[in-house]
């Protein structure tokens, strides 16, 4: 039987998907092979690549002079990759500077690894309230090579509510947990990038969107590995790519596609996260502590309004394990923030947002 996982990643993928793969795991379109036996630079992988990149493109509404890579190493690759290529300076040269917001835990691991490469500006933070909203956006720190966020902040459940205006400071975001979730303007931005374990495939490719005037600047001194415009030359195939994490993108971008594209997906999920953010709202047993300015459609972190420390964690453990036990797994908050957390990302049906109120309703009865 399948249940509704609503982990934080990886996370569920739509069922057509998973069964379209199933289908073609011995014999990919006609090629008599699995996708992960083919070479990545033969003839027969070619299209699939060409089709994931076409794909993403069109979804997204990608300008022209904008260029998708497909990688590896996860977002925690890019929080150096970025400062490294955008910020980065030959050896004795004096540090850049850059812009950062921090807004919760993955905000704060590019912040720590940006400032081993450039000089760290961190000119907002939401911290005061353990990242419980999104703070006033600050113009960029005065020669910045570029100004980061992250958009979607998935262990607090916070969302930008509006793109920051940056001026002629490139904007890079963190999009992993949200790309693809609503419309959004790429052209605002100057690179994106994104790891595919949430909303787009498997574990184990990256997304970076970029924009062609921010590629070739990185020092020589930055490894091959890290540089984008080594991976661009090579039309992200300097290595071997993750060949069937792009292959899962591609069906998982043709069922968005087939769905109504992202402005059909978004109206989706507004509507998931109303219904489930409706419920805590009214809820006697449960709340949202994230600021309602600032909620996000796809992260929603929810807390017992019982105080007493021993006897919440004791609410939160039973729940946890009988909604497991009721088939809607993956519910616990993170590690470091603990609480419960519903990640109802794209694969997510409606019908999963339902029945996780339905199991809560009945399950508020059960406290004392």
């Amino acid at each position: 039987m399948r249940v509704y996982n609503f982990s934080p990643g990886p996370s569920m993928l739509p069922l057509p998907v998973l069964e379209q793969a199933a289908t073609e795991m011995t014999d990919a379109r006609g090629t008599g092979q699995s996708v992960m036996e083919m070479s990545h630079r033969s003839g027969d992988f070619k299209p699939i690549t060409e089709n994931t990149g076409n794909l993403l493109r069109e979804l997204l509404g990608i300008p022209e002079n904008y260029r998708v890579l497909f990688l590896q190493g996860g977002a925690s690759l890019q929080f150096s990759m970025i400062p490294l290529n955008l910020a980065g300076v030959e050896q004795g040269e004096q540090k850049k500077r850059i812009t950062l917001v921090d807004t919760g835990i993955w905000a704060k691991k590019a912040a720590d690894e940006a400032s081993k490469y450039a000089q760290l500006c961190v000119a907002a933070s939401s911290a005061d309230k353990a990242y419980a909203y999104i703070p006033p956006p600050p113009v960029p720190a005065p020669g910045s090579a570029y100004y980061h966020i992250t958009w979607n902040n998935t262990i607090v459940g916070t969302k930008w509510p509006a793109i920051p205006g940056t001026g002629s400071v490139p904007l890079v975001a963190d999009i992993s947990s949200a790309i693809l979730s609503e419309p959004l303007d790429v052209s605002r931005f100057g690179l994106l990038y994104a790891g595919a374990q949430k909303n787009l495939g498997p574990a184990g490719t990256t997304v970076v969107i970029i924009r062609e005037d921010l590629t070739g600047s990185a020092p020589s001194w930055v490894p091959a590995m890290l540089r984008y415009d080594i991976h661009l030359k090579e039309g992200s195939m300097y290595n071997t790519p993750p060949c069937y994490g792009i292959y899962i993108i591609g069906l998982v971008l043709e069922w968005l596609k087939k769905l109504g594209g992202v402005e059909a997906i978004g109206e989706i999920n507004r509507k998931k996260a109303a219904l489930f953010y409706d419920y805590l709202d009214a809820s006697r047993a449960f709340y949202s502590p994230v600021d309602k300015s600032c909620r996000s459609l796809m992260n929603i972190p929810f807390i017992p309004r019982e105080t007493d420390g021993p006897r919440k964690k004791e609410i939160e453990s039973r729940f946890v394990a009988e909604a497991a036990a009721a088939g809607l797994v993956n519910l616990a908050g993170h590690r470091l923030v603990g609480g419960m957390r519903a990640s109802i990302y794209n694969a997510m049906p409606i019908e999963g947002v339902e029945a996780l109120i339905r199991f809560m309703e009945a399950f508020e009865k059960t406290i004392p």
